[in-house]
């Protein structure tokens, strides 16, 4: 008799006599098999011996895995999206906007809601994002008016004044209807996310690799100002980490949207952002920052993460998003301080947990396998988060070849792709699963089902960059034929005497 265990996960007593066999089913990642003798069968000869005549490893198809749809691909849920988000951009000045952060499937502005009268590079807004976005499907497909669009989204940033070039600041957003600029989605001047502003300037950055001339000398150059800014104002929090918000000039702000005291405060995801932003300088040679990103994500690490909230307008301490970003951003500052610690942290810690929030199957009479729920506080999917997933599983299998992080990245889009609506593409924000936001805010007012409003430029289209990624690697996935990747199973066949 033998009592076997498969590490981590102890499989407790076993037995296995003479002709028998144990199974033992295991889920991706690294297992030792140890085998303790603890007696003999009654009926064998008692030399005390172990046989394993052999080991078998097994693909077995994923509970989360989703196949591709012949007749509606991710490559037409992203044709969609970026039609949708077409249809909301309007003039303005001499550049494009977009007419709204919040519109239903048929694109009227949700003026109640406080993201309706609002449109910028601020977090829900995100021009410069979504511009990006456009951009890539523009190149993708040859489409040098639908870039053009793009670029005077783009310019709209650029020039109409949320950017101030001598320090800076970034202001996220201007209200529609008085056209006044405010500092957060309240359309207050009270507070604002520094990590959120780090990610609008590292937008730019990015974006700007795609262009050159005036335009992206202009956009790296706010990049680097930015990133000056709030190296030089805004301090660190008691705990070695960055505030959640600050005021206008960088003192801390401890209060959440609503004036209390937030539990998040030294704790969010947000400031991963700020990483980023410092990281993607430094890499492209634009800033030296590598003792700042090294103390941050040791800071970080040596917390056990902070995977705080990123959202403005949740308090979690745990939301999926935040754990997609880390994972990200830790990936680059690895590559950068060549450090193999902070790279095992991302996936082992930051990457491998985004598994808590996976849906296995379709929940109460709605489409969610293959979805991740935002967190345990309000469980509703949303989109512009998924998106986020699958682009960090995909860039995991870049880096690994891992099959299955291809698989997850690919279920993703693949579940998004069922929740547009309307005539003009229109993706929705988020499927709202267990009522969390109300039946009067779902399509038909069904009981469970898909929120009817969504963000143009970020819920609905941020589904591009992963999709575009996932395209590039069409030599391994096709986008009509892509078979599952899946994680191995072991099943032992052990033998005692």
């Amino acid at each position: 008799m033998k009592r076997s265990w498969i590490s981590p996960i102890v499989m407790g007593l076993v037995i296995c006599i003479f002709h028998g066999f144990c199974r033992l089913p295991q889920g991706k990642g690294q297992y030792t098999l140890r085998v303790e003798n603890v007696g003999a069968n009654e009926k064998a000869v008692r030399k005390y011996m172990f046989g394993l005549d052999y080991l078998k490893l097994e693909e077995v198809q994923s509970s989360f895995y989703l196949p591709e749809e012949p007749s509606y691909t991710i490559l037409d849920s992203v044709r969609d999206s970026v039609r949708f988000a077409e249809f909301t951009l309007i003039p303005y000045k001499k550049n494009l906007c977009c007419k709204s952060s919040f519109v239903d499937k048929d694109g009227n502005v949700m003026g109640w809601h406080d993201f309706g009268n609002l449109e910028g590079p601020g977090w829900a807004a995100n021009a410069v994002g979504g511009a990006y976005e456009i951009y890539l499907y523009a190149r993708h497909i040859k489409d040098s008016s639908l870039a053009d669009k793009a670029l005077s989204l783009l310019d709209h940033v650029l020039e109409d004044g949320f950017i101030d070039y001598e320090t800076g600041f970034i202001t996220g957003y201007r209200d529609t209807v008085t056209d006044k600029f405010c500092l957060n989605y309240q359309h207050k001047n009270n507070w604002f996310c520094p990590g959120s502003m780090a990610k609008v300037a590292y937008q730019l950055l990015l974006f700007s690799d795609q262009l050159d001339g005036e335009r992206r000398h202009k956009m790296r150059e706010a990049a680097i100002r930015t990133a000056e800014w709030l190296n030089a104002h805004v301090e660190s929090t008691s705990n070695g980490w960055f505030p959640r918000r600050c005021e206008s000039n960088g003192k801390h702000y401890p209060k959440n949207a609503y004036g209390d005291s937030d539990i998040l405060f030294q704790k969010s995801g947000d400031g991963l952002f700020i990483i980023q932003l410092y990281t993607g300088l430094t890499r492209r040679g634009l800033a030296d920052y590598r003792e700042i990103v090294r103390q941050k994500t040791n800071i970080f690490i040596e917390a056990g993460g902070f995977f705080g909230s990123i959202n403005h307008d949740t308090y979690d301490e745990h939301e999926n998003v935040a754990y997609s970003v880390a994972f990200r951003v830790l990936r680059e500052a690895a590559k950068l301080l060549d450090e193999k610690t902070i790279r095992d942290f991302a996936y082992e810690r930051c990457l491998g947990g985004l598994d808590q929030f996976k849906m296995r199957e379709d929940r109460n009479g709605v489409r969610t396998k293959g979805l991740l729920f935002m967190e345990k506080s309000w469980d509703t999917a949303y989109l512009w988060e998924n998106a986020e997933a699958s682009l960090a599983y995909i860039e995991a299998y870049i880096d690994t070849n891992n099959k299955s992080y291809l698989a997850d990245g690919l279920t993703i889009l693949r579940a998004i792709a069922k929740h547009h609506h309307g005539p003009y593409g229109f993706l929705t924000e988020g499927v709202d699963w267990n009522n969390h936001v109300g039946k009067q805010h779902h399509f038909n007012q069904a009981e469970y089902g898909d929120i009817k409003y969504t963000e143009p430029l970020l819920n609905n289209l941020h589904i591009v960059e992963p999709t575009l990624l996932a395209i590039k690697l069409k030599g391994v996935v096709g986008m009509r034929d892509s078979s599952p990747s899946t994680p191995l199973r072991a099943k032992g066949y052990l033998r005692s005497e």
